[in-house]
């Protein structure tokens, strides 16, 4: 066994671990997880631990349940709501097929599919992601509104708020386990709160959005309250996106930057960002996984509607945000049509398929949009050659379903149940009566 192995029994026999618990996620980006004591920890490392994955949704087809974790000993750290004494660690895991090989339907296989198909050209890809949520008093209960844990705005300082207190349990969490926290505030909904992680490659960031999304909710409990990570749970207020700065590096330098070149940003960086916009109908089911989503994507409160790209443009697909001259690594994309509830292993894995393709393809970046995209009209959008982003789950599964680039990311494994269960969930949505639908229609027939 390698030397990681060895320092994770060490740690655990050191700190009195008496659980470990080995984690991994479906199709869907929920985590799963299930607990292990100390003496399985040499066999899961040499031969992974047996799982029905049959009850795992799109993990495996009906006639091969049977399926192996292993846990990558890199990613153990220390439950840290779970206290010092009695400790409980954690793992994130690769699941594999009961001949040892990468499972076709783990979502973290075919991220580190995608990030090795880049590293075959010298690119490593990394990303830094703001993610947004909401805290509420109790949790959803039909027919009760939803009460937010306070009434503040963007970035506002609330005195002896709940908030604040949530964010410094949560941040301390998230940085025992070795997660950089760059920034945290409240946004612009009530109860609504931004953490951005640090820099990182984007296996490790993936892995850090799971711990957090389990973080945040771990803490809201402990504190009374609930969170969510909906994209848009209150219609009249600002949907939760994760705004999701990404680059790529060629050994050791930014392979988006050059001097002197508008916005610093090299010719690689502005064929990646036309693939981003050119994919982005086909991509947009995987990044707005929901019905919901496309509340927030529609519902003109900053998030974006049009597949465009901009310097200073706060309504667009694609920003490219103002750098430092002297700071060269800092050249960026900020992809903002990412939501919260999005799978961060799929997402990743889809985006980077698309700027990949445009710097293959050396596509050709299109003019950027500075006006608020969201002030023109159709017409002038048409002029310009701006299309809008899908505006239901309907027509970005139209979008997805014929994508060929789509396939070949996730896998015809991954592609197939993705589209099928997609299609099902738009199916139920499409089969209610909305108290809208009451409201507005049933006294006026």
């Amino acid at each position: 066994m390698g030397h990681l192995h060895d320092d994770v029994i060490r740690t655990v026999s050191d700190r009195d671990v008496r659980f470990i618990r080995l984690w991994f996620c479906d199709i869907a980006g929920t985590l799963k997880s299930i607990a292990i004591s100390p003496s399985d920890l040499e066999t899961a490392f040499s031969e992974g631990i047996g799982i029905d994955g049959s009850t795992i949704e799109g993990l495996t087809r009906s006639y091969e349940s049977d399926m192996i974790l292993r846990p990558d000993p890199a990613t153990f750290e220390l439950l840290a709501w779970r206290g010092e004494t009695n400790a409980t660690g954690r793992m994130m895991c690769d699941v594999l097929t009961p001949d040892g090989e990468p499972a076709a339907s783990d979502p973290r296989r075919v991220l580190r599919d995608a990030l090795a198909r880049a590293e075959e050209k010298g690119l490593e890809f990394y990303t830094h992601p703001e993610i947004e949520f909401y805290l509420f008093e109790e949790p959803y209960t039909v027919g009760e509104p939803l009460r937010p844990i306070d009434g503040a705005g963007y970035f506002d300082h609330v005195h002896r708020g709940q908030g604040q207190d949530f964010r410094r349990t949560a941040i301390q969490h998230l940085e025992a386990m070795n997660i950089q926290v760059e920034f945290s505030h409240h946004e612009n909904g009530p109860g609504q709160n931004e953490i951005d992680l640090r820099y990182a490659d984007a296996l490790t960031t993936a892995d850090n959005i799971l711990t957090l999304r389990t973080v945040v909710k771990e803490v809201a409990l402990s504190m009374g309250q609930v969170a969510t990570f909906m994209p848009k749970p209150m219609i009249d207020q600002p949907g939760s996106g994760m705004h999701t700065h990404l680059s790529l590096f060629q050994g050791g330098k930014n392979a988006f930057h050059e001097p002197g070149a508008e916005f610093g940003l090299s010719k690689v960086g502005r064929q990646f960002i036309a693939g981003l916009l050119r994919h982005a109908p086909e991509y947009s089911a995987v990044t707005n996984q929901w019905v919901n989503s496309y509340k927030r994507l529609w519902g003109a409160q900053e998030a974006p509607s049009y597949i465009c790209w901009g310097h200073n443009n706060r309504s667009a697909l694609v920003r490219v945000p103002f750098h430092k001259p002297t700071k060269g690594t800092s050249s960026r994309v900020e992809f903002r049509g990412l939501d919260s509830s999005a799978n961060p292993y799929l997402a990743f894995s889809v985006l980077l398929a698309a700027g990949m393709a445009g710097i293959e393809g050396e596509y050709e970046l299109p003019e950027g949009a500075e006006d608020a995209v969201w002030d023109l009209t159709e017409r002038e959008r048409r002029a310009m050659g701006i299309e809008p982003l899908p505006t239901d789950m309907f027509r970005a599964l139209e979008g997805f379903q014929d994508s060929e680039l789509m396939a070949a990311t996730l896998g015809e494994q991954v592609f197939e149940f993705f589209l099928r269960d997609k299609r099902q969930e738009w199916e139920r949505y499409r089969e209610q009566v909305t108290a809208y639908e009451l409201h507005s229609t049933f006294s006026r027939v």
